[in-house]
């Protein structure tokens, strides 16, 4: 087929695409350069709703770049975005429509062709970087002859790892060979790994993909006047010359390391990038194009993807709209916060609420103290984030000034919200609630942020029990986004709208939680843990317990994980869990041990590798009846499914897409499992568990 047929054939299929429409224009160039056509992609929307490329986008762009080719006073073709979007990539929509591989690789081959022509056409071309740029919105700039970025230009990235895919037009050989094997790597698979850290636009140019960074008023115009100034010889363009040898592989092969560090082995997309980014060192463009193309064909086939898409939809779709949800016109206004307690916790919901909210923030203990100790650790965060440059110092002396101390609550007596971050004590934050009641103003709400315990009791001895709301955060509480917001048997939607505005103002994701123990994440993690543990108590080694888990890809081993959670605390969950179904929740007595020794690991880490701590084995006792991998795997599974039935017929949360975006975004579920529910169908547990599955057939599967 030819590129036009190929363009006919998939747009045919493309029924839904969001289609990014290419306006092309004559500009004469300063210093008499010549005439440019400059190509600006725009789907008609505004900046929440960023250009993307389906077939019939890139049919656009194929037009427009033939036209600008086919006439000889055209000397340049340039490319630029609307306001502050080039464009997010792929329309990715359309891909679960896909059903035979063919339709698959055919996407590939439209984008190659298409952009290539770029390079190909005969005309020095310019790609004005003036915002977004994400996969094939970064693909169509690196197929340029130039590149021009703005200073203000964010969001800079391939992530297509990250959802199970890979950069399948161009990235995987145009990286490499503009910016080197090391930033290559960098860029597009340890990025899209660390939780999809993008560029900025300065970073951009330091890696060399931008050839000049111009300020953002009058970007345009500056890129303008530097692409004639590169047409009429008075700018050289000189770029950095390649390592092409022993440093490109040891640049996959740390890319190797990283990547099974993050996922060990159980998706395929970071590994095919990194053999494409291989095979780069030796391939020319076609060949290197080819293989992208089977690439990216085996992967939109993939169960992977499929799952990438269906937890990438849920955190960009179901996040923002949170079922259950009271209307927001019901929210009530916070003008000025305050934090029961001073702690580690304490002062990073004050430094949160300062920065969102820009309201003020006081923070009270119970001596000066332990005051001062917690305003001291708000304003020296300040310090680090001005030390960096995430701040301006005018800035960081505004948050500064809105967060202070005191050791009497009174200091809340004009607060709209109030959340105390103590002691995981169910009469302390009883105690602490009837003292604020004497004090805050009749409307004001009153959050807590337990992490396990009932709402409704801490609630129950108020005179008005209706305002409080659970609003558990995840720690650390700067990085993790879920915002768990609990609703307690009298929590009226007055409270409960001004909770999810609040939420939505710090940034957060949040989810509507029944008033439950442990609610979701902590009462499946604790499943989890709680199962692992047991089969360590029957004998199966520590070491071999967290590798049996390793196939998950899950982000770190069980026993790890403890060590961050905290002993203490999981075992304290642990037992408030067996308090509340002691049928399913043991409490393991060699937990206890460590906990009573004073234990904060079960591990030591010589040489950065954990290693069982002699003293914690001295202390356990085992039995004799170990598990292998694949029974520990299927214990774990087979609980959880089990429990997240329960939860379901509770009602603790809506549907169960509310639990995949509870462990997505506060367990750190892997994107290409999809989800906990997801991946429990495509394996079987779900039916061999419960005789159904959790969602319906074809939703983030091909089966």
């Amino acid at each position: 087929m030819s590129l036009q047929e190929l363009i006919d054939s998939a747009s045919a299929l493309s029924t839904d695409e969001v289609v990014t429409q290419v306006h092309s224009r004559d500009v004469k160039l300063p210093g008499d350069a010549g005439l440019m056509a400059l190509i600006t992609l725009d789907n008609g929307h505004d900046h929440t709703k960023p250009n993307t490329f389906g077939p019939k986008g890139l049919g656009s762009l194929n037009a427009a770049i033939d036209a600008a080719l086919a006439r000889d006073e055209v000397v340049a073709i340039g490319v630029t975005g609307k306001p502050f979007i080039l464009a997010a990539g792929a329309d990715l929509t359309g891909v679960p429509k896909l059903t035979d591989r063919e339709q698959a690789l055919a996407l590939g081959k439209i984008g190659h062709g298409v952009m290539r022509k770029l390079q190909d056409g005969g005309k020095p071309s310019f790609a004005f970087v003036n915002g977004v740029a994400l996969g094939g919105g970064l693909e169509v700039a690196l197929h340029a002859t130039y590149r021009t970025v703005s200073v203000a230009a964010g969001m800079l990235s391939t992530p297509e790892v990250f959802l199970g895919l890979l950069p399948g037009w161009g990235g995987n050989f145009l990286l490499p060979n503009l910016i080197g094997a090391d930033n290559a790597v960098k860029v597009v698979v340890e990025n899209a790994l660390n939780q999809n850290k993008m560029l900025s636009g300065p970073e951009a140019v330091k890696l060399g993909i931008g050839d000049v960074l111009l300020e953002s008023a009058d970007f345009l115009e500056q890129s303008l006047l530097w692409a004639s100034k590169v047409l009429t010889g008075q700018i050289t363009v000189e770029r950095a010359e390649i390592d092409r040898g022993e440093a490109w592989d040891a640049a996959v092969a740390r890319g190797k390391a990283f990547a099974d560090v993050k996922v060990s082995g159980a998706a395929p997309a970071p590994y095919r990038a990194l053999d494409l980014i291989a095979a780069a060192k030796d391939n020319d463009r076609d060949r290197g194009f080819a293989a992208e193309d089977e690439a990216l064909a085996d992967l939109i086939m993939s169960e992977e993807l499929r799952s990438g898409l269906y937890a990438f939809d849920l955190v960009n779709k179901r996040a923002k709209r949170p079922a259950g949800a009271p209307d927001k016109s019901l929210a009530r206004p916070v003008n000025k916060v305050g934090v029961v307690g001073a702690g580690l916790m304490a002062g990073q919901l004050a430094l949160l609420f300062a920065r969102r909210l820009e309201v003020p923030v006081v923070l009270t203990d119970l001596d000066q103290e332990r005051v001062d100790r917690g305003v001291g650790y708000v304003h020296g965060e300040i310090d680090k984030l001005l030390a960096k440059g995430r701040v301006r110092p005018d800035k960081a002396n505004q948050l500064k000034a809105l967060v202070t101390g005191s050791v009497d609550k009174g200091a809340f007596a004009d607060a709209d919200f109030v959340i105390e971050a103590v002691f995981e004590e169910l009469q302390l934050k009883k105690t602490i609630f009837a003292d604020l009641e004497k004090i805050v103003r009749p409307d004001a709400v009153l959050a807590t942020n337990t992490s396990s315990l009932s709402v409704t009791e801490m609630a129950a001895d108020l005179e008005h029990p209706e305002r409080v709301v659970g609003f558990h955060f995840f720690n650390p509480v700067a990085v993790l986004p879920l915002l768990e917001i609990i609703r307690a048997d009298k929590t009226d939607d007055a409270a409960l709208a001004t909770a999810f505005a609040v939420g939505k103002k710090l940034k957060k994701s949040c989810v509507l939680v029944k008033d439950a123990p442990a609610f979701v994440v902590n009462r499946l993690l604790t499943r989890f843990l709680g199962e692992v543990s047991a089969a360590v108590d029957e004998g199966t080694p520590i070491l071999d317990a967290d590798r049996a888990l390793s196939a998950l890809g899950l982000p770190m081993p069980p026993f790890v994980l403890l060590q961050l959670v905290g002993l203490p605390v999981a075992l304290h969950v642990a037992e408030t869990m067996n308090r509340a179904y002691p049928d399913r929740y043991a409490v393991s007595e060699n937990l206890a041990k460590v906990v009573a020794a004073g234990k904060s690991s079960f591990y030591v880490w010589p040489e950065g590798k954990p290693v069982v701590d002699p003293e914690v084995e001295a202390l356990v006792t085992v039995g004799d009846k170990p598990s292998t991998a694949d029974e520990l795997r299927t214990r774990v599974l087979t609980a959880l499914a089990e429990e997240i039935r329960i939860m379901l017929d509770e009602g603790v949360v809506a549907e169960a897409q509310d639990i995949d975006l509870c462990l997505l975004l506060g367990a750190g579920w892997p994107f290409h499992l999809g989800g906990i529910t997801p991946y429990l169908d495509r394996t079987g547990i779900s039916e061999k568990v419960n005789g159904s599955r959790f969602l319906p057939k074809g939703v983030a599967s091909l089966a």
